[in-house]
């Protein structure tokens, strides 16, 4: 006769198997596919939602630098300095547990993603955190920063012509820009005032009266938000710097290998983006494609970013990325409650997408590219190439089938 012990220590053994473990897909040409029937989900929502992102494609150009000129083009200093791709059709993935439930358009396409490529720049921020160069975020980054050499291309032009200029950068200064934190920075608060790859950084979107773009008085670091891409740049400069590798090179020994990403991404950065560190010609990327560059990326490979940041930087048995980073990641900025690190948008109050849970997050770039993220119901959903007032519409439709 079985004692009741030894009975609950066999169910426990026999039961242990069946319990669902989160599904990871494996390498980039082997992703899992289920129904949405299978997992639960009304087939009819799912393809209402699909039509929907399809009604809604974006009335962009699909040349990314016809796009370019006819908006960012026109701001001051706006001239591309970073390589231009057409884009493809409306595309889309939905994940749900894991596996994909829905895909439509070009998902293994690689296309630019914007600014989708700022969550790639502040996740190699959370890899220096992890390795210790980073000690705290809220260090300040200037004690940390050595000169940066730019590589100058002067075709032997006279040297007496430029006696006495700056051979070096110093990205952190001045008086204002010495109190600029590694959080600051991640965060978008923090003023930096200064030029990088000839864009000065009051020609980003410039707002206020003209004769003040470049005489008003700086903001205290961490006190005002304001979305500026030069400042992001100097972001993926000092990391560099601090690196004393190229950031693509960081960004797919440490992320993008490990969660099993496509060889087809690419990180671009600027044709005057070069620099020399420790005797090695380097080039600084972008965090977006405001000027050209930034992340070239499939909609497959933007999924497991979204799936990485879903489980908190967990893929598989491996936290690629701390929790510890990835939780103050989604920690709402003081200044923009709707922010947290660098590309993460936040749903407080639910005021950026009202039918999602306030928790749940987005990686957004122009485009719009879209990568939402919900803990709550295990889900990652990537739009591309759809309007912006059509994000919460996607997202709506893929909750009900969840009803």
């Amino acid at each position: 006769m079985i004692k009741r012990n030894s009975l609950v220590l066999l169910l426990v053994l026999f039961i242990q198997p069946l319990v669902a473990q989160d599904y990871f897909p494996g390498k980039w040409g082997n992703w899992e596919k289920r129904s949405p029937e299978q997992l639960g989900l009304d087939r009819v929502k799912i393809d209402e939602a699909i039509q929907f992102a399809r009604d809604n494609e974006s009335g962009n150009p699909r040349s990314m630098e016809e796009n370019h000129y006819g908006t960012f083009g026109r701001e001051p200093f706006g001239y591309g300095i970073g390589p231009f791709k057409d884009r493809g059709e409306q595309t889309g993935i939905i994940i749900k547990n894991g596996y994909i439930i829905a895909e439509w358009g070009e998902p293994q396409r690689v296309d630019m993603t914007h600014s989708v490529t700022k969550s790639f720049l502040s996740s190699t921020a959370g890899i220096a955190f992890d390795m210790g160069l980073i000690r705290d975020v809220n260090d300040r980054v200037a004690p940390y920063m050595a000169p940066v050499l730019v590589m100058d291309f002067d075709d032997n032009r006279n040297k007496a012509d430029h006696y006495g200029d700056q051979k070096v950068l110093n990205l952190f200064e001045s008086e204002h820009n010495q109190k600029i934190t590694w959080n600051h920075l991640l965060r978008q608060t923090s003023d930096w005032e200064g030029t990088l790859w000839g864009k000065p950084d009051w020609a980003d979107r410039p707002t206020g009266e003209r004769s003040e773009w470049t005489t008003r008085p700086r903001n205290v670091p961490g006190s005002v938000y304001e979305y500026n891409d030069v400042r992001v740049n100097v972001l993926a400069l000092a990391l560099m710097n601090l690196f004393r590798k190229p950031l693509p090179e960081v960004l797919r020994e440490h992320l993008m290998d490990p969660i099993g990403a496509s060889p087809t991404w690419r990180w671009q950065g600027y044709e005057n983006s070069w620099v020399v560190i420790d005797g090695q010609l380097m080039q600084a990327v972008s965090g977006g494609g405001h000027w050209g560059g930034g992340m070239f990326i499939s909609a497959r490979d933007q999924a497991r970013l979204g799936l990485l940041t879903l489980h908190n930087g967990r893929w598989k048995d491996q936290q690629i990325l701390s929790e510890q980073w990835n939780l103050m990641a989604q920690t709402p900025t003081e200044a923009e409650k709707g922010y947290g690190f660098m590309n993460w948008f936040l749903n407080t109050g639910k005021e950026r997408l009202p039918s999602a849970p306030e928790s749940a997050f987005f990686h957004l770039g122009s485009g719009v590219n879209m990568v939402y993220v919900d803990q709550d119901n295990d889900l990652v959903i990537v739009a591309r190439w759809i309007e912006g007032s059509a994000m919460d519409g996607i997202v709506k439709r893929v909750l009900e089938a969840h009803n």
